[in-house]
């Protein structure tokens, strides 16, 4: 028994909050990437396949949907991923410009 040409056989579902959407108002986005997911990918390559990092973090991500109403909500959650991402460098910044300084005293 065949399906209806009008009838999908994937569901499409936010990313964010999961809410079922149809194709007309799916919004298409990146995914979200958490600091943590960032830093815990880099690890684990960098220790497992430090060649594959450049196609890791160099490839571009397929779109996922996003429901309309997901929008303020997905760009506060990348500002505060970013933020995150952000303070952890510059911390690691002041560790090695300390640690410069205390070995050249």
């Amino acid at each position: 028994m065949s399906l209806p040409d009008d009838e999908t056989t994937t569901e499409l579902r936010c990313a964010l909050t999961g809410r079922p959407l149809t194709p007309e108002e799916a919004y298409w986005a990146p995914p979200l990437i958490t600091a943590r997911q960032l830093i815990t990918t880099f690890f684990k390559t960098l220790f497992s396949n430090p060649a594959a990092l450049g196609a890791i973090f160099l490839s571009e991500l397929p779109d996922v949907p996003y429901a309309p109403e997901a929008r303020p909500l997905l760009a506060r959650r990348r500002s505060a991923e970013q933020a995150k991402l952000l303070a952890l460098l510059l911390v690691i910044a002041v560790v090695v410009v300390g640690l410069i300084f205390w070995l050249v005293r």
